[in-house]
């Protein structure tokens, strides 16, 4: 954390994020603070926040986020290492939850959508094979649509809740207290409307197949952004870690974080430039890489 005169730049971590909406949303609550300026960033799940502590405390940012619905933590800056193990134990769990919730959906798809297919008490299997990914595959996206709920906001995790529980429900419903539950059921394609259209025909692969489609997209939104952030930190490492400050009339070897206002350094050939500057005196070779 740095500060710029009177305020303070703080980078806060914020977790919970689901879709561009959610950004905006937290942002809208961290710029109602007084004293405060704030940009949230989804791809990266942080928060660029300008603050004066005479106005605003710490605090009072973890509470705007936690307000929002979300979670932040004061905390000091995590290792490269550890935060690319914690997005890599995420990414891990996406990617079993897709799968087993492709594998579970592919056999509902194909009874629905394939009458050849389609024997006696087929319906009941759907149901068993499609339970498990309504409930258990869409989860992030249940839990996500109730903390919204308790705080009066709707999102896309929302629109996709309501549409996979209530297609599942209805067929719930259709299956033990209708016409769908019957051992000769059978389901092919028509377009006849009316009140009993309806009651014979379930939809579970309508559950499945958008809970599905909607981890896939998750998947490959996680997977860019890792093979972004990799890109970026590996952008960062041509950076310069030390530059030859002179001091006394000598050249001392300090860290590039140790350089302040005002240090002369100097760049032997092949060296990186260690941070902006005027050059003062003499020429040399250096590493443009980054």
């Amino acid at each position: 954390m740095t500060t710029t005169q009177e305020f303070q730049h703080l980078k806060l971590p914020i977790q919970g994020m689901t879709c561009a909406s959610c950004a905006v949303r937290v942002e809208k609550k961290l710029n109602k603070l007084e004293g405060v300026n704030a940009t949230v960033n989804f791809a990266t799940e942080r928060a660029a926040v300008d603050f004066d502590p005479a106005q605003t405390s710490l605090d009072d940012l973890v509470e705007a986020v936690e307000a929002a619905g979300y979670h932040a933590a004061l905390r000091e800056e995590t290792p490269a290492g550890e935060e690319e193990e914690e997005r890599a134990d995420r990414f891990r769990a996406l990617r079993l939850r897709l799968l087993a919730s492709a594998a579970l959906s592919l056999p509902v798809v194909l009874l629905a959508m394939v009458p050849a297919l389609q024997f006696d008490n087929w319906q009941w299997l759907s149901l068993q094979l499609a339970t498990p990914v309504v409930l258990w595959g869409g989860w992030p996206f249940h839990r996500a649509a109730f903390v919204n709920l308790r705080h009066g906001s709707a999102t896309m995790d929302t629109l996709i809740s309501v549409g996979t529980l209530a297609a599942w429900g209805w067929s719930v419903v259709a299956l033990f207290l209708l016409d769908a539950g019957r051992p000769d059921m059978r389901m092919g394609f028509d377009l006849s409307l009316g009140v009993q259209a309806g009651e014979g025909h379930i939809y579970l692969e309508v559950a499945t197949a958008i809970t599905v489609l909607i981890l896939l997209g998750r998947f490959f939104e996680a997977r860019a952004k890792r093979r972004a952030s990799a890109a970026l930190r590996a952008l960062l490492e041509l950076g310069a870690k030390e530059a030859r400050v002179l001091r006394g009339g000598e050249e001392v070897l300090v860290s590039v974080e140790e350089l302040r206002v005002g240090d002369r350094f100097v760049v032997r050939p092949g060296e990186k430039i260690a941070t902006d500057g005027l050059i003062e005196e003499g020429a040399s070779a250096v590493d443009q890489s980054m």
